[in-house]
């Protein structure tokens, strides 16, 4: 079955696997490899999170990782991208998250609090000016794309800067008019210069605030939410109460995103498929009670850096799997939004890709190495995670308790 084939029997027109490369981003060669496969399994789009993996230049080159994609890279893989029928979005923070920007001494000045570098001051010019620029070198390599997204989840701190404890003394003013007058500025930047390219957002810091103000706000006609929940538990009612209150605020099309990997703890080195499963699913379940024809698609996010206990993914924190480690799971995921469940149809057409003749869902107790991309980098995951880490475990609370014992044994020197 064709992919055009398929997006008619799914609710999600768009189905976009979320590389996340702030974190063991991987070689164009692989991505050669692995393009193939999205492709086969039913993704027809990609959301490429750059992050510091972009070669930005000038005066932003600092930005870039020493090991970041160069120019001639970033052409690669979109053409393997347009090989594979696979459609790019870009994503560019532009508020929150921007610990790789703000990290730098020479843009520490721009940050909502001194002490943290993960969120823009927005009453600052030099923000927006900032922002601008790094959209301009992306879409500059992106020349075409339909969409561009420009983050604005979590914005952490906002509105406890100085400046900002100074303009929300004024009557009227709010964290959430803040809020909103950066988004509307960042996105009629975008549509000042790439009027064909629409600007997607989360939808996290948009959910709280009041219709009315939504509404009046313009920015519902400017960009379209992405709504996210990572969660094996949905609350599906208040998804699709979620997704009629952004139709009644005036936005014209909404994304879904659901996780395949990442979004389960920072120590997960092993993705729990089952968990991702029951995710997608329930988003299944949203798309079917939402209002008709908003869905514009859904995307799979598959976080590289996971920071306990407040589960943040951020540019800080440590590795959670890697990707080659979740590709069964895409692989389920992508299979199930598209034929409505895991049958035991379904989960053959899944072994049959991944060439595992028993793919086990329910814990990780199959070591079977498979034939897909990177399989053997599961394998070898996969045999430290069930064998040798409950060794190290063992050893390290031995030398725990033997400490303890000379502690009351011995008298100090």
């Amino acid at each position: 079955m064709k992919n055009s084939e398929m997006s008619r029997s799914s609710p999600f027109k768009m189905r976009l696997v979320h590389l996340d490369l702030k974190g063991a981003p991987p070689k164009v060669s692989y991505l050669s490899e692995v393009f193939p496969l999205f492709h086969a399994l039913g993704a027809n789009g990609l959301l490429l999170e750059y992050e510091d993996m972009f070669p930005y230049e000038g005066h932003l080159r600092l930005l870039r990782a020493k090991h970041a994609y160069s120019p001639p890279e970033i052409k690669e893989i979109l053409h393997l991208a347009t090989l594979n029928e696979l459609e790019v979005i870009p994503l560019v923070q532009t508020f929150g998250h921007m610990e790789f920007v703000l990290k730098h001494e020479a843009l520490a000045h721009l940050r909502e609090v001194a002490l943290f570098p993960n969120t823009l001051n927005p009453h600052e010019a030099e923000s927006l000016a900032l922002v601008g620029a790094m959209i301009s070198q992306v879409m500059e390599l992106h020349p075409g794309a339909r969409w561009l997204h420009v983050g604005c989840d979590e914005v952490y701190y906002l509105g406890e800067g100085e400046a900002s404890r100074r303009w929300l003394q004024q009557e009227h003013n709010t964290k959430a008019r803040l809020c909103l007058s950066h988004i509307k500025a960042v996105a009629c930047h975008v549509l000042a210069r790439h009027p064909a390219t629409r600007p997607l957002v989360w939808d996290d810091m948009l959910r709280a605030i009041p219709e009315d103000q939504l509404s009046a706000s313009g920015v519902p006609q400017l960009v379209e939410p992405v709504l996210w929940d990572y969660g094996a538990d949905l609350d599906i009612h208040g998804k699709a109460l979620l997704m009629e209150k952004y139709r009644k605020c005036g936005f014209l099309r909404l994304w879904a995103a659901s996780a395949f990997k990442g979004a389960t703890g920072a120590s997960q080195a092993l993705t729990p498929i089952e968990h991702h499963l029951r995710n997608n699913m329930q988003w299944l379940q949203v798309a079917a009670r939402g209002p008709a024809d908003m869905l514009q698609g859904i995307v799979l996010t598959g976080w590289q850096r996971d920071f306990a206990p407040f589960e943040k993914y951020d540019h800080f924190s440590v590795l959670c799997e890697l990707l080659p480690v979740g590709i069964p799971s895409l692989a389920v995921c992508l299979q199930s939004l598209l034929h409505g469940g895991f049958a035991e149809d379904v989960k053959a057409k899944v072994e049959n890709f991944l060439g595992i003749s028993n793919l086990e869902i329910t814990d990780f107790t199959s070591e079977g190495a498979g034939s897909f991309p990177g399989s053997d980098i599961l394998a070898l995951v996969t045999h430290v995670g069930l064998h040798l880490r409950s060794s190290v475990d063992t050893l390290l609370e031995r030398d725990r308790l033997s400490s303890f014992l000379k502690g009351i044994i011995l008298k100090p020197p």
